[in-house]
């Protein structure tokens, strides 16, 4: 019997939703960008909040 698990990669990495990464002792002086940057009902590794996060600080300025 095929498992539809294994042909999907392996991810190790914990997701959080946005309330949760707000609350976090972690992004405690970035909740203003993780408000704005991230999407409600997603979930998101701590890898990819911080590559959102410098990506919108190294954006230029207009």
């Amino acid at each position: 019997m095929a498992d539809k698990k294994a042909s999907e990669p392996i991810q190790n990495a914990s997701r959080f939703t946005k309330a949760q990464l707000m609350a976090s002792d972690r992004y405690a002086n970035r909740k203003d960008l993780i408000g704005v940057l991230l999407d409600d009902g997603k979930e998101y590794s701590a890898s990819q909040t911080d590559e959102l996060i410098e990506k919108y600080l190294k954006g230029k300025v207009i």
